[in-house]
């Protein structure tokens, strides 16, 4: 993360990421969480909530350069998220930009303890399995990860790769991200993309500092690395990671790895330990 706030900054380094991915001939590239942060620094004079919202007035601009350099590119384009305006409500948002010009979206359902009472951000309900030229493909914002559900639902639905962008500001909450994004790739036998921002941004309200370390992650079965890490970043450092990953070694593990989680699902005694815990005082 750079903190300058000028808009054509931010755009150039959407370009060149962009156009960087692309020139590897690669499907898909993926921004962090927030990582349009630094244009909150003119706003530094307001409170915490009034940046946000502030910040939410630049998104569609952004989604505009997105849906552009897809294009251009002809790469698929996971855009992070942003703040946005929805009737009031400030959701945290991100678009899905199809290399043939279409748009999707998807919301951050869980949002964080601080981000409720520093930002009035609220929860979305938006988020779904995405058909690409590529795949099925779902995406789970930072905090979401976190909660197994959402990723047993999406993996339900057919989901390959699970893009996770996300923002930590210390080393215990990234390494909570990453833990739970390894144990969503093992329990749902998909890969797990996780991108997250480095860098300072010292006047910017609330999102000051960031510790990451983005990488692909495996499940853990002899196809694949033993430790279910393709490959990872160097901590805090700006960089971009290149994976090729592969289907047929997913469907493989469906139908003969060592271990079936998705098959070995005992639905209908959780369905009764659903239907006790409902029941509960």
């Amino acid at each position: 993360m750079h903190a300058s706030p000028e808009m054509a900054a931010i755009k150039k380094r959407i370009a060149y990421f962009v156009r960087s991915v692309a020139s590897y001939q690669a499907d898909f590239v993926i921004f962090p969480e927030f990582f349009v942060a630094p244009l909150m620094a003119p706003y530094f004079h307001l409170t915490a909530a009034q940046a946000a919202r502030a910040l939410a007035s630049h998104a569609d601009e952004i989604l505009d350069w997105f849906r552009e350099l897809s294009q251009k590119h002809r790469i698929n384009i996971i855009t992070g998220s942003m703040p946005v305006l929805e009737q009031g409500a400030l959701l945290n948002r991100g678009y899905l930009c199809h290399r043939n010009g279409s748009v999707e979206y998807y919301e951050k359902i869980h949002v964080t303890p601080d981000e409720a009472a520093t930002w009035g951000m609220v929860g979305g309900e938006t988020f779904r399995v995405f058909e690409t030229d590529c795949g099925r493909i779902g995406v789970l914002i930072c905090y979401d990860v976190e909660f197994p559900e959402l990723g047993r639902i999406l993996a339900s639905e057919g989901m390959q790769i699970l893009f996770v962008p996300f923002l930590t500001d210390v080393a215990s909450g990234y390494r909570r991200v990453r833990y739970c994004a390894q144990a969503r790739a093992i329990e749902n036998e998909c890969y797990v993309v996780i991108s997250g921002c480095v860098g300072l941004a010292e006047e910017v309200h609330n999102l000051e500092t960031h510790f990451a370390a983005s990488a692909v992650f495996t499940p853990c079965d002899f196809a694949f690395p033993a430790n279910g890490i393709m490959t990872e970043a160097t901590p805090n450092i700006e960089m971009h990671l290149i994976a090729d990953v592969d289907f047929m070694l997913l469907r493989d593990l469906h139908a003969s790895g060592s271990v079936r989680n998705l098959k070995d699902r005992r639905t209908k005694l959780y369905d009764v330990l659903d239907k006790r815990m409902g029941k509960a005082p």
